[in-house]
């Protein structure tokens, strides 16, 4: 029986996700911005290869006080689909997976970029579904106040139903071009959608051929209870935030466990939680790795941190005192939840729990090569993952110590591959292509 492959996301914004990151010995600061650094980074991962290249997008500036907001280099990033649609002329097997707000865009926008996305890379393309929980986004959209939080993942779940009913405007034989009749396209293999629903109202059809991949990729991140539902309804890949093993294995059964009750297969969803890796050659070197890392972090940063997670102004309680009760917000709830739980289950005062955040406070794995290929072993064989979305502590560094570590070790035990199973994301991640229900049947891929 062949061994059950890892499968590895790495988590790029483009840059790393640590807030003190960009000042780390040998990093490089302008990496959000400078493409050449982007390209050689992807070019490694694709070498090493990793499954696919994981832009997260933020449709706001971060909402924390200017002190706080002149230190960090997460609040700023390139426009997801430019980038990856040049990034997917430099390579040639890994994914490119871009977030798309189901919450301050147009489905038939998402429907387009990532169809264009798919054709433009050989079919490698990934959308990544959030319903955008940062409340300043609502200001640049229109929008006096963010909508509720319910509300918003109701519209996600209408909003992919267009998008991929949108997918499906052609037949994959529609375009005959038929040169000597003058026939480009069959009338037939066309199908208008005419979506009227509680928030959408889109006509349709697509002006973009059916994906290479029939759809692209669907990632999700949420892990509210609505989030969950979302991810076991329509998902393939979720990108999660489990912060130990035991978090992750009741995650793990929980999704699964929802997509059995809805006929999916299980094992067309891979569960893969964020994990930050630190290395070094022994075990010391690197929690010292990561004490200096987080020793960049200011304050200011640390307390902006945990006011975002908890969606209130932590800078107004007692610092050496516990966390006092917060009150329900329309932040995400999931994080929100997980930051009061860490808090409760470290007595952890409000300085000590911001400067966890400030940095990064997730799931991290800091050892040997050997001691985090032990850990992620331990997480597939235990079901709490079917892999993991890397999170690399600066850049190019860390990235440099995985690849050349983590990945031989883990080549070495057969865990992980040493080429591609194919050239589109699909075919790596070991997903089928979605039937289209317009033409092949009313049966499709996600309700498998």
């Amino acid at each position: 029986m062949a061994t059950r492959q890892i499968k590895l996301n790495a988590f790029m914004r483009p840059a790393s996700i640590h807030t003190g990151a960009w000042r780390y010995p040998g990093a490089w600061p302008d990496m959000n911005f400078n493409y050449a650094h982007i390209k050689e980074c992807i070019q490694k991962l694709e070498a090493a290869k990793f499954d696919a290249f994981f832009m997260a997008d933020h449709m706001a500036v971060l909402n924390m006080p200017m002190d706080a907001l002149k230190r960090s280099h997460t609040s700023t990033s390139f426009e997801p689909f430019t980038l990856l649609s040049a990034l997917s002329q430099a390579t040639t097997h890994i994914g490119l997976v871009a977030t798309g707000s189901t919450t301050f865009d147009a489905p038939y926008h998402i429907a387009r970029r990532f169809a264009s996305l798919d054709h433009i890379s050989g079919g490698r393309s990934g959308w990544n579904i959030v319903t955008t929980s940062n409340p300043d986004a609502a200001l640049n959209f229109g929008l006096d106040e963010h909508m509720e939080h319910g509300q918003r993942y109701r519209r996600a779940r209408e909003f992919y139903d267009v998008v991929t009913g949108l997918w499906d405007s052609w037949a994959d034989d529609a375009f005959i071009r038929d040169v000597d009749s003058g026939v480009f396209f069959e009338p037939s293999k066309l199908h208008t959608l005419n979506h009227k629903g509680e928030f959408l109202s889109v006509k349709g059809p697509l002006n973009v051929a059916r994906p290479i991949q029939g759809w692209p990729v669907i990632v999700q991140a949420g892990a509210s209870e609505s989030g969950k539902q979302l991810a076991a309804e329509t998902a393939e890949a979720v990108f999660t935030a489990q912060n130990d093993i035991e978090a992750g294995k009741a995650f793990y059964a929980d999704v699964k466990g929802r997509m059995q009750k809805l006929g999916r297969n299980p094992d067309h969803l891979k569960i893969q939680p964020a994990c930050f890796v630190v290395l070094g050659d022994t075990v010391e070197e690197a929690k010292a790795k990561r004490a200096k890392l987080d020793s960049l972090v200011d304050y200011a940063n640390s307390i902006a941190s945990l006011s975002i997670a908890i969606g209130t102004d932590a800078s107004k309680f007692d610092p050496d005192g516990p966390l006092p009760d917060i009150p329900e917000s329309n932040a995400s709830k999931s994080g929100r939840e997980r930051v009061i739980a860490r808090a409760k289950r470290e007595n952890l005062t409000v300085r000590q729990l911001a400067q966890r955040l400030g940095g990064y406070s997730g799931l991290a794995m800091v050892g040997t090569q050997k001691t985090v290929a032990d850990e992620m072993e331990e997480w597939m064989e235990t079901n709490a993952s079917d892999g993991f979305t890397i999170m690399f502590p600066y850049l190019p560094g860390g990235l440099d110590d995985f690849v050349r570590g983590v990945i031989p070790e883990l080549q070495r035990r057969g865990l992980f591959r040493r080429e591609y199973e194919g050239k589109t994301l699909r075919e790596n991640l070991g997903l089928p292509r979605p039937g289209n229900r317009f033409f092949d049947g009313p049966k499709t891929m996600a309700a498998e």
